[in-house]
């Protein structure tokens, strides 16, 4: 075969068993690719090395989104607008560099972010009184304040019937003509406690006002054919979305810190649980009775927090679990604890229904059923992220004897004492008790010496013979709605 003319042929001549010699020519040519490939190579080096010494400032912008790590830190975004890892309380928002953090603050943070609070919290332990008490046993308080760990008095300020207790001026109060002069002198009363180093509350009942209904219905709520709502007693509760409700306690709480107390308490903060419910008709029509509830509380703690006193409010203790319940009554623990100051749950254990937490006859095992719904509390409240402030729990315990059960004890000295000692072992310092007739265990109260070393040595958790209690994971009714459990069969 013929070598062909005018090209490179590098194949072997095997038929002659040997090599053919190259040309001049090739060689050259050779060469020349050589040279061609080593400047290439050479080209994209230099590009790589112009590269890497670029400096920083000419590099592209980081993208907007971060990218999440292992250790998120948790930032609430409403509005929904992040587009990163979410979390249980809205977005997550992941810096890239610890040095160049950007925090996009949500807008509950925001929240009161310009009041300076120089309030002093107080560690309270204290008791329920009436009005009436005030003349015909204040002796006797003030015994009980002196002699035992008692340091807090909580009193009617507005009573169950839509009253105030004493005359305070405002111009919806006197619109209104809610005030009587049940309480003479409030100045004296609020000078005296003082002196006995008392912390003084008042109780103010809410949205449950038979007289401001009576005399002001369109203030009410109303049903969804036009007429006002009214209870299986006949009474009426006030609209918590009108803003002139919401002002009128905004006034109260006014005079209340003018006159020296340092703290307001709001019961029956809540919708009805009688009668034609599902019929009424409230706010704008597409507002939840929850989401009343909370942007009046909100409202209200933002009002008030500036005049110098706290703010609490009494919440049943079956809204701590039950979602039911919450819907019911539009009371969310775990959102209400975002705005208040103290959170008080009323967990007597008359309350509760047979079976509720496990427990038999929860009015029978005070301690296991404090305790039950204490560990329930911290459980719920720990889904608040660490960087939202929360309320103090302080809840309200029994000292009185449900005879109207079918299963109960008669509450002394040792089944208060169990309910307080449940308390402290659930991480909780305060509580108060309640009694109508303002009779309270002083056996089980201790000297403020002997109950301050007895809470330093404590054991924890006091030995109980089921010192932890299983909560299941769906709970039985509560049972009925008492808010004044002393009115039972009345």
């Amino acid at each position: 075969m013929g070598r062909r003319k005018g090209g490179l042929d590098f194949t072997r001549d095997f038929r002659r068993g040997g090599r053919r010699k190259i040309k001049g020519k090739e060689i050259f040519l050779m060469l020349f690719i050589f040279l061609c490939a080593l400047a290439v190579g050479v080209g994209v080096f230099l590009a790589l090395k112009e590269r890497m010494n670029r400096p920083e400032a000419e590099e592209a912008p980081p993208s907007p989104v971060p990218t999440p790590t292992a250790a998120p830190t948790p930032v609430q975004d409403e509005g929904g607008e992040e587009s990163v890892v979410s979390g249980p309380y809205g977005m997550w928002s992941v810096p890239a560099k610890e040095d160049e953090v950007e925090v996009v603050v949500p807008e509950e943070e925001l929240w009161m972010e310009d009041f300076v609070d120089t309030r002093t919290k107080t560690r309270s332990k204290g008791i329920y009184m009436t009005s009436d008490a005030l003349r015909n046993r204040m002796d006797y308080v003030l015994e009980l304040m002196d002699d035992t760990e008692l340091n807090t008095v909580v009193i009617d300020i507005k009573d169950d019937d839509g009253r105030i207790t004493y005359e305070m001026t405002g111009e919806l109060i006197d619109s209104f003509g809610t005030a009587r002069s049940f309480i003479p002198n409030i100045g004296d009363f609020v000078k005296t406690m003082k002196e006995h180093g008392v912390y003084l509350i008042a109780r103010v009942v809410a949205f449950k006002d038979p007289l401001l209904v009576r005399t002001k219905p369109e203030l009410g709520l109303h049903l969804s054919d036009g007429s006002v709502y009214k209870d299986y007693k006949g009474l009426g509760w006030l609209d918590p979305t009108n803003q002139e409700v919401l002002d009128y306690y905004v006034e109260i709480a006014q005079n209340i810190a003018d006159i020296g107390f340092d703290e307001i308490n709001f019961d029956y903060v809540r919708f009805p649980t009688e009668g034609k419910i599902s019929e009424l008709v409230f706010g704008d029509g597409e507002t939840t009775k929850i989401e009343a509830i909370s942007a009046a509380v909100k409202y209200m703690c933002e009002k008030m927090k500036p005049m110098g006193i706290f703010v609490s409010a009494d919440l049943f203790g079956a809204v701590i679990r039950s979602a039911v319940d919450q819907r019911i009554v539009g009371q969310d623990y775990q959102e209400l604890a975002l705005y208040l100051d103290y959170i008080c749950p009323m967990i007597y254990p008359s309350h509760y229904s047979d079976g509720y937490y496990g427990i038999e006859h929860p009015d029978t095992e005070p301690y296991k059923m404090i305790y039950a719904a204490l560990q329930d509390s911290n459980k719920v409240l720990s889904g608040i992220p660490d960087y939202r402030k929360r309320a103090e729990v302080r809840p309200w315990l029994q000292d009185f004897t449900a005879s109207y059960l079918r299963h109960y004890i008669k509450y002394g000295p040792k089944q208060v004492r169990e309910e307080i000692e449940a308390t402290y072992d659930t991480g909780h310092t305060g509580w108060l008790l309640w009694n109508a007739a303002v009779n309270y265990t002083k056996g089980a109260l201790m000297t403020q010496e002997d109950a301050d070393y007895a809470y330093a040595h404590r054991p924890t958790p006091t030995p109980s013979p089921t010192p932890t209690i299983a909560i299941p994971t769906k709970l039985p009714n509560a049972g009925q709605y008492i808010d004044s459990p002393w009115k039972k069969g009345e």
